[in-house]
Order: C-alpha cells, then structure tokens, then sequence
C-alpha cells in the first residue's frame, strides 16, 4: 500500500517551507510597522460560531466529529475565529485593536475545482472597533505596503460597497433576488436575461452588472440612479476614500477599480469590499472588506463592535512570484560540518558544533554522523550540500579549520 496525504492535503518539502516563509516574513515585518499584533485562534470551532452571520455556506466546512457531540468544523477562514476571541477581551483592551494572523485554513471545494485543495495558507489582518474613512483607507494601504515589501507592482484593486450593492438589489424580488444577486457576481449575463423578470428590472439588473470600470464614470452612472439619501450619503464616503487612495497612490501603483458588482461570498460584509488581483495571472491573490455587525453575534449581551480587514492568500502569491525569481530557488545551505575525526573526539565534537551555533543569531550547523567516511568524501560532501567549512574536530578537543573550495 502507497501512503497518501488525505484528498485536498498536500505536504510541503523544505524548498517549498522556504518559499513560504519569505513571503510571510516580509508580509509580518510590514504588519509589525503599522502596529498590529499576531493573534492566533484554535483551528477547531464550533459550527455556530463558522455558520454565524452567514459567514459560509455548510456545505463549504470541513465538519469533525466529537466525543461530547458537538459540532465542530475546521475554520474555512479566520475573520469569524477572530470575531468570536476579541469578544472574550471586550472590557480588557482599548480600541481600535490591530491583529494580525497567518494560519492554515480548509474549505470544501466543488469536484474538480483547485485539483480537490481543501487546505490553504493566509495572512491577513483585522483592525477591530474602528470605522470610517480613516481606518478603511489604513487597511488597503496596509495590504498595498505588503504587496510592495515582496516587489509585485503588477496587479488591481478592485473596491466594492457590501451596503450599496445590497440596496440596490431591494426592488427585486424576494422570489428571484439570490439569483439575480449570482448572476451579477459571477457576471452572468446570460442568467440574468433569462429570469423571469419584468423589462425595467432585467434592464436595472443588466445596469448594476456594468457598474465596473473607472471609480469617475462608475460613480457617474451611480449618480443617475434614483438613489435614497443613505444610498447619496453611502456613495459620497465611497468618493471620498477614493480621492484619498488616489491622492496617496504612486504613478506606478495599482490601478483603481470601482466595481459595485463586486459581492463577495461572505455575507457578513456591511460596506468596503475588496479584491487584490494579479495582472499577469488574473488570480485573486486578496481580498477583504468592512463587517460592523459581526461581533455583535458573539457577544453575550449583543454589543457591537465596528471591523475591516484582509486576507492574503499565499499559495497564489508564491506562484505569481515565482517567475519573478525573487523567491528562494534552493533551501538555504548549512554553513558548517563539524566533523570528529576519532570516535573519541565524539564529545567533543558535539560541544564545538554547540558553541557555533551560540556566537551568532543564524547559523546553521551540521554534524558528520558517520564516522567511517574518508576526509576527500566529506570535502565532497561538504561541497555538494554547499556547506562553506569543516571543523575537524581531533582528540584533544581543538579544532582544525577548513574553508572548502
């Protein structure tokens, strides 16, 4: 029998771990300056707690079974798990509260979609108990610094309103409007045309699908519609964080894209959505968006809690960087092999390898655990690993340096 990782699992070898970790690293140094902190939640969860405020759909979680006979499902994404702990600490802390995750999560996928992957890795942020302008436009220069720290230039924000595009639904009917609601996520022009639906509503309907382009002609064709004053005043802070991400945005920047087709899978979202996709691969590489009522489900007495944050998703930053040539192409070599060249130099060995690997922060240190081989077969050895120098180590205990060439 040949053992196999679980369908949607998959192992990652050392240059993979590699790779990964460069991405993270420089993605957390960023999170580290703008003064967020990591948080990390239990990767178990209640199904309440997945399933409040339509944060995913049943069928997405990976569901466990438990000996007490809860519940249980493994996180499909980490804004519900955060939700649910900054509630514990409500009266401990002071607002607003940066936190900020990079965790594994596992999602069900459709037959044949992402070759079965149930298993992901992100990082992200969420910045808890503020609202407005300010702390919108923190979170999407936050995700754009990160983009920045790992050299990619090439890709677009894509901004959405969660509120606006939900109101603008309203005059449809009950009966049709999670259809028409898909049809016009997906871009699913042909779907809407075919609903039973009056003429003036197909038209409306086929009107919101366009609401996508530049954030001025978009907010144009918005300004035409027969809007209700929280629809004016929704569409105003919406001009507003656009003129502000635009007057801080650098000639190379990402281009802007204002889309109020944007709805995202979550239903959780109240106002600022967002996507971050590559040019080059047309993959969504982030997304995010504002949730003001979310807390308020975990909560015990219902007490609400503005947040806005982001995730991004690693797996498809690691393969829009590889091309790049920026990500590491080899895992890293030791830097020395301590080598005893008597089985009684042995201890001594050991304690040398220790004190290197005390002088410095970062140092990586092999020792040679096969006492028969030759010197000239450890020299190759040394050189094949990439290995910079050998200490052969004698029975006194003192130390001869070699550089290998």
């Amino acid at each position: 029998m040949i053992y196999q990782p679980p369908t949607g699992a998959r192992d990652l070898f050392p240059l993979d771990v590699a790779q990964k970790q460069w991405i993270e690293d420089r993605i957390e140094a960023v999170f580290r300056s703008w003064g967020y902190h990591r948080i990390i939640t239990s990767t178990v969860e209640h199904m309440d707690t997945l399933m409040a405020g339509g944060a995913i759909q049943q069928t997405e979680v990976i569901e466990l079974q438990s000996r007490w006979g809860e519940r249980l499902g493994l996180r499909p994404e980490l804004t519900a798990s955060i939700a649910r702990a900054a509630v514990a600490r409500t009266d401990t802390v002071t607002y607003p509260q940066r936190l900020c995750y990079s965790a594994n999560v596992f999602r069900h996928r459709a037959t044949g979609s992402d070759d079965g992957q149930q298993e992901y890795y992100q990082t992200g942020v969420e910045l808890i108990g503020a609202s407005g302008l300010l702390a919108d436009a923190e979170v999407l220069l936050l995700a754009a610094s990160c983009l920045q720290a790992l050299g990619l230039e090439q890709w677009h924000l894509i901004l959405g309103e969660a509120d606006l595009t939900r109101s603008l639904l309203l005059p449809f009917p009950k009966s049709v409007r999670s259809q028409v609601r898909q049809a016009i996520a997906t871009l699913d022009r042909v779907s809407l045309e075919t609903l039973p639906l009056p003429s003036e509503l197909r038209d409306r309907a086929l009107q919101l699908m366009d609401l996508r382009g530049e954030p001025k002609a978009v907010l144009s064709a918005v300004s035409k519609l027969d809007l209700e004053p929280p629809q004016l005043l929704t569409v105003g802070a919406l001009k507003a964080l656009i003129e502000l991400l635009e007057a801080l945005n650098q000639p190379d920047g990402p281009s802007l894209i204002l889309d109020l087709s944007l709805i995202q899978p979550f239903d959780y979202y109240t106002g600022t959505v967002f996507e971050i996709v590559s040019r080059s691969t047309r993959e969504v590489i982030g997304q995010g968006g504002r949730y003001d009522h979310l807390l308020s489900l975990y909560h015990p007495q219902g007490k609400g809690y503005p947040g806005v944050g982001f995730v991004l998703n690693v797996e498809a930053l690691q393969q829009v960087l590889l091309p790049s040539a920026q990500l590491p192409s080899e895992t890293p070599p030791s830097d020395w092999l301590v080598v005893a060249t008597t089985p009684q130099a042995a201890a001594a060995a050991f304690a040398y390898a220790q004190k290197i690997r005390q002088s410095a922060s970062i140092v990586r240190v092999e020792l040679s655990l096969e006492m028969t081989q030759s010197p000239a077969a450890l020299r190759q050895l040394a050189r094949t690993r990439r290995i910079s120098r050998i200490a052969w180590i004698r029975d006194d205990g003192l130390p001869e340096i070699e550089a290998v060439g």
